[in-house]
């Protein structure tokens, strides 16, 4: 009988996650019925909020089960298919499961159709290209409302969806500060065209850092960390800012000990507008966020920031790398 190789969860993570957490199994092929697709995985997703997806905590998704397989975003290749809007062949991403082999309905979140270009690696259609852009995007202007002109802060600047975020700010005529962690993240967002990029762990406060970079204040905040670095954000922000709550990787790890925000009063005295975000509820605007990311890549000004591994079993290994904090760009694991 034939076989799908999975990543199941063994035990929910305590902290960083570690490789005991997780198990290389197997299960019997599926099958595809009625309108569904059997979908054969060619590019699988990193992302910190499977971190929380780990937990036993209700969140905008269920949590794995123990013994289930990983949630995340997904590019794959069509190989049978009773749903004839996805005939075999086609490629597609979607949120579907640390599987080499899934099935899909033609409902499944963030099913989309993915057109490439022969010259494009496939893997930049699951980060800048794909859904980190889009999330970018739509972070920074249907968020963000970001304008030429502003000043934008980005935090995890060098991470998948802060890079990203740097570079569409700029194309939009912001200027833009960075945060990162280390010299050599700094270095890496200055290169993708930051006006200052800052290193959160080199500075003794990081409030008087960023003020020294903005001392007309903030006008959009892209926040990918929460936390310490919310709180010390928000007196900085201007009048009638914007912040587009993207991730919290300062509390992923540690969920049981959330930060509580001093400076929430700061969101009245500026009237500032703060609100999170998921990409997919935005469908009305992602064919125009996809124009965008497509242009500016065939132009040059979108260069994607990946750290790529190769091979279906090494995908809990590159995750718990993410999850520490020693990744640049975003993590895909090509099949």
């Amino acid at each position: 009988m034939e076989e799908v190789r999975q990543i199941v969860l063994v035990r929910r993570p305590q902290g960083v996650p570690v490789p005991e957490d997780f198990a290389l199994a197997t299960a019997p092929m599926p099958r595809p019925g009625p309108g569904e697709m059997l979908v054969k995985m060619r590019v699988g997703s990193c992302d910190p909020a499977i971190r929380g997806f780990l937990d036993d905590r209700p969140s905008y998704l269920p949590p794995v089960a123990i013994g289930a397989p990983i949630n995340g975003m997904s590019l794959g290749e069509v190989i049978e298919s009773n749903n004839p809007a996805w005939p075999v062949g086609t490629l597609l991403r979607a949120f579907a499961t640390w599987s080499d082999h899934y099935i899909l309905r033609g409902d499944a979140l963030g099913l989309e159709q993915v057109d490439c270009a022969p010259d494009v690696p496939l893997q930049h259609y699951m980060g800048a290209l794909g859904p980190v852009g889009l999330t970018a995007w739509v972070g920074l202007f249907e968020i963000g409302k970001a304008k030429a002109g502003e000043t934008v802060l980005v935090s995890a600047a060098a991470g998948a969806t802060g890079s990203t975020v740097v570079q569409l700010a700029k194309a939009a005529g912001c200027r833009v500060i960075g945060l990162a962690g280390g010299p050599n993240k700094a270095d890496v967002v200055r290169g993708l065209g930051a006006d200052v990029a800052i290193d959160y762990r080199g500075v003794d406060d990081l409030g008087a850092a960023i003020s020294a970079a903005a001392p007309d204040g903030i006008d959009v905040y892209f926040d990918n960390v929460g936390g310490e670095t919310l709180d010390a954000v928000l007196p900085l922000m201007r009048l009638h800012g914007r912040i587009a709550l993207c991730g919290m990787i300062a509390q992923y790890n540690d969920a049981e000990h959330p930060h509580g925000l001093r400076n929430a009063w700061q969101l009245v005295v500026n009237r500032v507008g703060m609100r999170g975000f998921i990409t997919y509820d935005h469908p009305e605007v992602l064919d125009e966020a996809q124009a965008m990311l497509d242009g500016l890549f065939a132009d040059g000004g979108l260069k994607p920031l990946e750290n790529v591994r190769d091979g279906f079993e090494t995908l809990p290994q590159a995750f718990i790398e993410l999850m520490s904090g020693q990744t640049v760009g975003k993590t895909l694991v090509r099949i």
